[in-house]
């Protein structure tokens, strides 16, 4: 009687443990569980090339042609590929890169062409669109996480602070630091002790319930939000002092403002920010061009080949995209300053890492730069990519009221060519 009772009880147990593994097979074959999965644990970095870089003195260049410049073209680690000699560092390692020569996003004015890079599509009334690092940080983030969601560091070459959250609430909006790398007033000041400040924001706390309570409003949760996570955001000093570093590693960055912030961001991703975008101004070159972009390059060369570098051998390239991306590319012709202006109808981008199909080049232009002749994309294109490399449906919705708002633009399609 106890052998069969004994048979019984792990019959029983054992068609617990088939049945609970069919749930849990059929739990993660949900679309919403499957798409949780597929983007737990992915970061973005974007090196932001604020005014516009030349797209002829980076990915996509042309010399001998009358609007080529005076840089010749080197090979790169991949067989028949070639980058401007501007690069050199960065033509040894597109093994984890892919090149996209082939952007036509039409608007050539700083305002208008940042907003559509920035958000992925135009401007449109009675809505406030969030920008990509918003998007991101909702999606890519922790709802308990300890540390900031998304850090923008320098964002503009007129040094303006950008971006917002939109419709996705103020739990989204970046942290700036504008001024230094270590954000202001996320120590506490010595007058105030650690316990003194529990109580405060217990107080605070209390006080913001009853508030809630006599009001109706969707925006007092994004704040209240906001506050419970100050604790944590406060504790995460130490991510942003790069002194933490080994002198070895602070070197191999450089002494450059582009290149201590590219360094921070490494810090930061590592810690698990999900969002983090660093800028490097004054590409805006209408008049000497080739000057300042030979200095300009020379710094993104630099640090873009050694963030890639650090971030492959620390193990988090696989989880870690870096968007290299500005307002729009510089014209083909060379205007009388020995300068390119504004130019939005064929220019270049770069995507490193986490779900990119490294080694690989997208589109093509005429030979003179003038036109895409070969795999066109738009910026909703672009940010279908964006969203798909890191296991983001480019089709999911979000509501606001009872209106369904596509994560990417309408029409938009991912570029599958540069997916791994």
């Amino acid at each position: 009687m106890n052998l069969l009772n004994r048979r019984s009880m792990l019959k029983a147990a054992g068609t617990t443990a088939a049945a609970s593994n069919m749930a849990a097979v059929e739990l993660l074959s949900q679309p919403a569980m499957a798409d949780e999965l597929a983007r737990s644990g992915k970061n973005v970095i974007l090196l932001w090339l604020a005014g516009g870089a030349s797209q002829l003195e980076t990915w996509d260049p042309k010399p001998g042609r009358p609007t080529g410049g005076p840089f010749a073209k080197i090979q790169t680690s991949l067989p028949g590929v070639e980058i401007s000699e501007l690069l050199p560092k960065m033509s040894t390692r597109l093994d984890e890169t892919a090149i996209i020569r082939s952007l036509n996003t039409k608007i050539a004015d700083h305002g208008q062409g940042y907003f559509l890079m920035d958000r992925g599509r135009r401007a449109e009334p009675g809505i406030e669109y969030p920008h990509l690092g918003a998007i991101l940080a909702h999606e890519l983030g922790q709802i308990d996480s300890k540390v900031p969601d998304y850090v923008s560091m320098y964002t503009s070459t007129e040094g303006r602070r950008q971006g917002s959250a939109g419709f996705l609430g103020a739990r989204y909006n970046p942290m700036f630091l504008t001024d230094k790398m270590i954000p202001e007033d996320i120590q506490l000041p010595e007058s105030i002790s650690d316990t003194d400040h529990r109580d405060r924001a217990a107080l605070r706390r209390t006080l913001s319930q009853r508030f809630a309570k006599r009001m109706n409003h969707a925006g007092i949760g994004s704040h209240e939000n906001a506050y419970e996570r100050v604790r944590g955001l406060m504790a995460s000093d130490y991510l942003f002092d790069i002194d933490r570093e080994p002198a070895g590693m602070r070197d191999a960055y450089g002494p450059t403002q582009f290149g201590q912030q590219c360094l921070v961001a490494r810090r930061l991703v590592e810690a698990g920010v999900p969002f983090v975008k660093v800028a490097r101004a004054w590409w805006d070159s209408h008049g000497q061009n080739f000057e300042t972009h030979r200095e300009l390059c020379a710094d993104l060369d630099h640090c873009m080949s050694t963030l890639l570098d650090d971030l492959k051998q620390r193990g988090l390239l696989e989880t870690t995209l870096v968007i290299t991306l500005g307002e729009f590319g510089r014209t083909p012709k060379i205007n009388g300053s020995l300068g390119r202006d504004h130019f939005a109808n064929a220019w270049s981008c770069t995507l490193s890492g986490c779900g990119i199909r490294g080694g690989t080049v997208f589109g093509k232009t005429d030979p003179d730069g003038q036109t895409v002749t070969e795999g066109e994309m738009n910026a909703g294109d672009l940010f279908a990519t964006i969203f798909s490399a890191l296991g983001i449906s480019p089709d999911k919705e979000y509501m606001v009221g009872s209106r369904p708002i596509p994560i990417s633009d309408f029409g938009s399609e991912p570029c599958t060519e540069v997916l791994s």
